[in-house]
């Protein structure tokens, strides 16, 4: 049951008996009804299927007692669940490169302030970097590549020189512009001489490179902080049970990974690094099996702060199932992409909000996170791997115009308005079509509670949050954030 909310004028709560004077009981009423006056607007911000609303505000919602409608949304600030991270997308090399390199001052600065910054920006606040060459490189490459044959275990060549044009630039510039931004790291493959293949391509760790490896990722950590970008979470690899054959990989079971975080990374990021969490798996919903397996083991466990997801296949319920196993271990969401494949606005709008945001997060994500933050109107630049993915927004290489798509709405109807450090806190979900998930700030107490409407038709509810309630009708294929005090 939920429980009632503060009292409000006319009550019962305001007694003159319970004041001295006149005066003081007129001031409390003043003040008890302009504090009721605010609490019962509701700003609603709407996005619709056809694009006629793009993140638009819409006329007020307003509480009142009692709810009249069929469809209720019960909010409880009083249950309380996982702390916000944040929601973004990842600042991969070509998205920086794109940034760095096609945009002008101006441009670059009006789209990072739109991207980072507060409203009426998306207020982004978790991104995820590239340990080296991923698919969206323009050329493949680790921080410490050796001629083929060659080693350097004291990693002697150890430079991040690749990313000073373009990856660091733009994640400072984001670091200036949202302070407490967080940055995640994930290596797509270790250095070829480490590998089975002595390659970036394919391969898997060699066990006389385990304690190499652990310190390489040491190694990328001081380097980012001496730059002034602190790493807050580190996956050791990207999608370990997967070796493309045209762009950096490595595959790593778990058996292997378990070993290497118990008696080599663990250990190391313990003494040098302590702030930065390491988290196991960044790879699908189809095998939690695998996640499991590393937590199963008692000495990994202890350094694995939590476990990574992607959407590329299985079912975003799988994050819920294991978190109720490990309720300890901390939950994130680092990779999802859109694409040519999907090429209807409205389906994708609905896909990615409904079980990339809202499901998500009812799974227990502290972070969202997808792929590209941008790619150009070829979809790119790319080397190997996918040729049709699209970016959180698209940067015409060309003039530099900017192309806010799908993705960037979805999570902007979160980011926007859930600050990091909220609570997500109680909602009902998945009642005639309708798709919730609800935060409550920590620095203000607001609350944002974010709607899908999967519905071909418009959909009427209520709002309510312990005897009070508000009314909406949301169009059809629509995304809504209601935020009130």
């Amino acid at each position: 049951m939920l429980t009632a909310s503060p009292a409000l004028p006319g009550d019962g709560a305001l007694r003159p008996s319970s004041f001295k004077s006149l005066p003081q009981l007129l001031a409390a009423l003043l003040f008890a009804c302009a504090g009721t006056a605010h609490a019962q607007t509701v700003q609603a911000w709407i996005t619709t299927g056809d694009q006629a609303q793009l993140l638009a505000r819409n006329p007020d919602a307003h509480f009142k007692t009692g709810a009249k409608a069929a469809t209720i949304i019960e909010v409880d600030p009083k249950q309380r669940f996982q702390e916000m991270v944040g929601f973004g997308a990842a600042i991969t090399d070509a998205s920086a490169w794109l940034i760095q390199t096609k945009l002008n001052d101006q441009q670059r600065s009006a789209l990072l302030n739109d991207l980072f910054g507060k409203a009426p920006g998306a207020g982004f606040s978790f991104t995820r970097l590239t340990i080296g060459a991923s698919d969206f490189s323009r050329h493949h490459y680790s921080f410490d590549d050796m001629p083929p044959g060659q080693t350097d275990p004291e990693l002697k060549h150890f430079s991040i020189d690749a990313n000073r044009a373009d990856v660091l630039p733009v994640t400072k510039a984001a670091l200036a512009i949202n302070p407490k931004l967080r940055v995640m790291a994930s290596p797509w493959s270790a250095p070829g001489w480490m590998k089975s293949t002595d390659s970036l391509i394919q391969g898997t760790l060699k066990p006389e490179a385990f304690a190499p490896f652990a310190n390489y990722l040491s190694r990328y950590i001081s380097a980012y902080e001496k730059e002034g970008v602190p790493i807050y979470a580190l996956t050791l690899q990207n999608e370990p049970h997967f070796e493309p054959k045209d762009y950096p990989g490595m595959r790593v079971d778990p058996v292997k990974r378990a070993a290497f975080i118990g008696a080599h990374l663990g250990p190391v990021l313990a003494k040098d690094h302590p702030q930065t969490k390491i988290l196991d798996w960044d790879h699908n919903w189809d095998e939690p099996g695998s996640p499991a397996d590393v937590l199963k083991d008692p000495i990994a466990n202890k350094y694995v702060a939590g476990v990574a997801w992607h959407c590329y296949g299985g079912d975003v319920r799988v994050q819920s199932a294991l978190h109720d196993r490990w309720p300890d271990k901390e939950t994130f969401f680092t990779e999802c992409s859109g694409g040519k494949w999907a090429p209807k606005w409205s389906d994708n709008l609905q896909h990615f909000a409904k079980v990339l945001v809202v499901g998500t997060t009812r799974g227990w994500a502290k972070g969202v996170l997808l792929w590209n933050l941008a790619l150009d109107e070829n979809d790119g630049p790319h080397l190997g791997g996918c040729n049709d993915c699209r970016g959180v927004v698209t940067i015409d290489s060309r003039d530099g115009k900017i192309t806010r798509n799908e993705e960037y709405y979805a999570l902007a109807h979160a980011s926007r308005f859930v600050r990091q450090g909220a609570r997500r806190i109680a909602s009902t979900s998945g009642y005639d079509q309708l798709d919730t998930v609800a935060f409550r700030n920590a620095d203000d107490g607001s609350v944002a509670l974010m709607v899908v409407n999967s519905a071909k038709e418009p959909r009427s509810f209520a709002v309510r949050v312990g005897q009070r309630s508000f009314d909406y009708t949301l169009p059809a294929a629509s995304v809504a954030t209601f935020s009130w005090q």
